[in-house]
């Protein structure tokens, strides 16, 4: 299963969008792994503030996640990471999992 998911970096203010199988791993690689990704590297710590089940074809996950990012909105992510927000389009195929924790 592929996931999308969005980090906050507190420090920066800023968000970070991606995809992955293995989301708890990926967010300790995002917080922890020296050689790993180095935007993320110099806004830690992050924080998981959404993540969505997308689907097993990674094709689909891909494109979701461009297409997040293609919003270019802040307002945009934060309704994302708003639980009580409901999904809407292409979006709403988005299934949301309970957060992870930090």
């Amino acid at each position: 299963m592929y996931y999308i998911y969005i980090l906050y970096s507190e420090s920066a203010d800023k968000y970070y969008i991606g995809y992955t199988q293995f989301p708890t791993d990926r967010l300790l690689k995002h917080n922890e792994q020296e050689d790993f990704n180095t935007y993320t590297r110099k806004f830690r710590p992050w924080k998981m503030m959404a993540l969505f089940e997308v689907s097993n074809d990674k094709t689909i996950a891909l494109n979701l996640e461009r297409n997040i990012k293609k919003q270019k909105s802040r307002k945009f992510l934060e309704r994302l990471c708003d639980e009580n927000h409901e999904l809407s389009g292409v979006f709403a195929q988005l299934v949301r999992v309970p957060k992870l924790r930090d």
